[in-house]
C-alpha cells in the first residue's frame, strides 16, 4: 500500500505540473527542444531528443491523471493478490513507456516505449496466468509485431535522411517517395497498434487482463499510441495513405458497433466500444482535422477509464462475473457506482454538454460540412447510432429490471479506495469536454448547416437508444429480437469471423495440414512403396548375409551336400 501511495502522488504531482505547462505553451505558442548527448565517440554522438509542446505535455498530463487514479483504484481492487508490488511495477513500467512515446520526436526512442508497451502488455495480459490468458496475451503480442517490422524498417529508411528526428523532416520532405514510403509504414504499425480490420481481434483478447489495466490501455496509453503517432505524422500523410486510413477505419467503426450490439460480455462490449471510438479518431485524422483527433483522444480517455473502473467495481461485486444478463437492477444496491456508470455511457453517446459531446458533436457536423463521399457519410451516422444502441442495451441490462442471480453476489459500493479513484474522475468527465474546446482550438470551428443536418446527430441518437431498447427486451414472456436472426446474429457477434481468422486460422487449420500429410504421406503408400519398404528390404537382405557370415562352416558343409546331391541326380 505504501508504494501505491508513493506512486499515487508522484503522478498526480507530474500531472499537474505538465498540464499547467501545457496551458503556458499553449498560450504563447511555445515549443521546447532537448537533446541529450548520451555517447560521444570520435565526434559522433548519440542523442536523446525530447520534445516538449502544448500536445505532448498535455497527453502525459492525461495519462498520467488518469494512471494515479488507476494505482489508487487498484489498492482495493488487487488488495488480494499476492503480488501487488510487481503488479505496481508493471503499471508504472507500462506508463513510462508511454511517455517515452509522447515526449520523443526520434523514432529510435519512441522504439524504445513502443516496444516497452507491447512487452509490458503481454506481462499484464498473462498476469492471472491460465490458458485462456496465455492465448491472450500470445496474440496481443504477435499482432502487435507486425507493426513493430514496419517501425524498423522505417527506421532504416530515415538513414536517408541522416537523422531519426522526423519532426524536422515532415514539411521539406512531404512528397519525398521515401517519406511516402515510411508514411506507408508508420500507418501499418499505427494500424495494428490500435486494432484497426484486419488487426481488431486482439484488442477484445486483451481484456484477459485486470480490470485496472484494461482500465489504463483502453482509454490513453497502449490503443491511442497508434492514434497519437500519425497525429504527429499528420503533415507528412499523402492523399493515398489518408484514403487507405479513411476507407479501413470507417469499417471499424461500423464494425466494432455492431459486434458490441450482439455482445455479453461486459468488459469486451466496453473494448469493443474503445475500438469504435479508435475508428472514429482514424477517420477525422484522415480528413485532415488532426486538432480533433487529439481532442476527441484526450476527451475519451477520460470517460472510458471511469466507465472501465464502474465494470471493475461491478464485476467485484458480482463474484467475477463478467455475464450482463446475471446482473440487474444493480441501481438499487450500487448508486453511486452506477451513477457514475450512467454518466460515462451518456458522454459516449455524446449526450449534450458532458465531455464526450463536445467532440463527437464537432468531429460529426465537421464531416456534414466536408464533401468527402455517401459512404463517408452513411458510415459515421450509423456507427453513432450503434454506439447509442449498444449503450442503451448495456444500461438496459446492468442497471434495470429484477435481481437475476443477487443471491450468488454480495452487491453493495465498494470500499472508500475505489470510490475515491472513480470521484477523482468524474468532474473531469462532465466538465473538461468545455474546457478542452475553449483552451485546444485558438480560431473556434465555423460550422454552417441547414436545420436538418444539424439536428441529424441528435435524431441518429434518439433512434439508436430505441433499438437499443428493441433489442434487448428479455424476459421469460417475450423473445429477444437477436435470436430471430442466429446466423446474422454469430457472424455480427463475432467481428465479421476476424478471430477465427486470426486464431484458429493461424493454428488450428496448418495443425490439421499437417497431421494430413503425415497420415498420408509420412504414413502412406508413398513411404511404404519409397523409404520405409526399401528400408525394410535391404534389412532383411543384411540380417541374411550375416547370418552367413556368423555361421560360415556349417554353411559350406550345407552347400557342399547340397552340391554332392546336386550332381548325382545330375549324372
Amino acid at each position: 500500500m505504501n508504494i501505491c501511495l508513493i506512486y499515487f502522488g508522484t503522478f498526480l504531482f507530474i500531472s499537474i505540473i505538465s498540464f499547467m505547462l501545457s496551458l503556458s505553451f499553449l498560450s504563447l505558442s511555445y515549443s521546447l527542444v532537448l537533446e541529450i548527448e548520451l555517447v560521444s565517440i570520435n565526434s559522433c554522438g548519440v542523442m536523446m531528443t525530447l520534445l516538449f509542446d502544448w500536445m505532448s505535455l498535455l497527453f502525459s498530463s492525461f495519462v498520467m491523471f488518469i494512471s494515479s487514479m488507476v494505482i489508487f483504484y487498484s489498492m482495493e481492487y488487487m488488495s488480494s493478490d499476492n503480488s501487488l508490488n510487481r503488479f505496481i511495477m508493471l503499471v508504472v513500467m507500462f506508463v513510462i513507456s508511454m511517455l517515452f512515446l509522447i515526449l520523443s520526436p526520434n523514432l529510435i526512442s519512441i522504439l524504445l516505449g513502443w516496444d516497452g508497451l507491447g512487452l509490458v502488455s503481454y506481462c499484464l495480459v498473462i498476469y492471472y496466468q491460465n490458458v485462456k490468458s496465455y492465448n491472450a496475451g500470445m496474440l496481443t503480442a504477435l499482432t502487435n509485431r507486425l507493426g513493430d517490422v514496419a517501425f524498423l524498417m522505417s527506421i532504416g529508411w530515415m538513414l536517408n535522411f541522416g537523422s531519426w528526428n522526423y519532426i524536422y523532416f515532415l514539411e521539406v520532405l512531404k512528397d519525398s517517395p521515401e517519406m511516402n514510403l515510411i508514411s506507408l509504414l508508420m500507418l501499418l504499425a499505427a494500424m495494428t497498434k490500435s486494432a484497426q480490420i484486419p488487426f481488431s481481434s486482439w484488442l477484445p483478447a486483451a481484456m484477459a487482463a485486470p480490470t485496472p489495466v484494461s482500465s489504463l490501455v483502453h482509454s490513453s496509453t497502449l490503443v491511442t499510441a497508434g492514434v497519437y503517432l500519425l497525429i504527429r505524422f499528420s503533415l507528412a500523410l499523402n492523399s493515398l495513405v489518408l484514403y487507405i486510413l479513411l476507407f479501413v477505419s470507417g469499417l471499424t467503426m461500423f464494425m466494432a458497433g455492431l459486434g458490441a450490439s450482439y455482445e455479453y460480455d461486459l468488459k469486451k462490449i466496453i473494448a469493443l466500444s474503445t475500438l469504435s471510438q479508435l475508428g472514429l479518431m482514424m477517420s477525422i485524422l484522415s480528413m485532415g482535422g488532426y486538432t480533433l483527433a487529439f481532442f476527441h483522444l484526450l476527451t475519451h480517455a477520460l470517460f472510458k477509464a471511469l466507465l472501465f473502473m464502474c465494470a471493475g467495481s461491478m464485476i467485484h461485486s458480482f463474484i467475477n462475473s463478467q455475464d450482463i444478463r446475471s446482473m440487474g437492477s444493480v441501481v438499487y444496491r450500487m448508486p453511486v457506482t452506477c451513477a457514475f456508470f450512467i454518466i460515462c455511457n451518456l458522454s459516449l453517446c455524446g449526450l449534450p454538454f458532458l465531455s464526450g459531446f463536445y467532440s463527437k458533436d464537432l468531429i460529426l457536423e465537421v464531416v456534414s460540412m466536408n464533401y468527402i463521399s455517401m459512404y463517408v457519410y452513411v458510415i459515421y451516422f450509423l456507427s453513432t447510432g450503434l454506439t447509442v444502441a449498444y449503450t442503451a442495451r448495456l444500461i438496459y441490462y446492468s442497471t434495470t429490471g429484477d435481481y437475476n442471480f443477487l443471491s450468488l453476489s454480495s452487491i453493495g459500493d465498494s470500499d472508500s479506495f475505489m470510490i475515491k479513484g472513480m470521484s477523482g474522475l468524474i468532474l473531469l468527465v462532465v466538465f473538461m469536454g468545455s474546457v478542452l474546446s475553449w483552451g485546444v482550438f485558438s480560431v473556434p470551428y465555423f460550422i454552417c448547416l441547414s436545420v436538418f443536418m444539424k439536428l441529424m446527430a441528435l435524431f441518429v441518437t434518439v433512434v439508436g437508444g430505441y433499438i437499443g431498447y428493441e433489442m434487448s427486451k428479455f424476459s421469460l414472456g417475450s423473445d429477444s429480437k437477436s435470436f430471430l436472426f442466429k446466423v446474422s446474429s454469430r457472424f455480427f457477434g463475432s467481428m465479421w469471423n476476424m478471430p477465427y481468422i486470426s486464431t484458429f486460422g493461424v493454428n488450428f487449420y496448418p495443425l490439421v495440414l499437417g497431421r494430413t500429410f503425415y497420415s498420408v504421406v509420412d504414413q502412406g503408400w508413398s513411404e511404404y512403396s519409397g523409404g520405409q519398404n526399401f528400408y525394410f528390404k535391404i534389412s532383411l537382405l543384411s540380417q541374411f548375409m550375416q547370418l552367413l557370415y556368423k555361421n560360415n562352416l556349417k554353411v559350406f558343409l550345407t552347400l557342399t551336400v547340397m552340391w554332392l546331391i546336386f550332381m548325382f541326380v545330375m549324372i
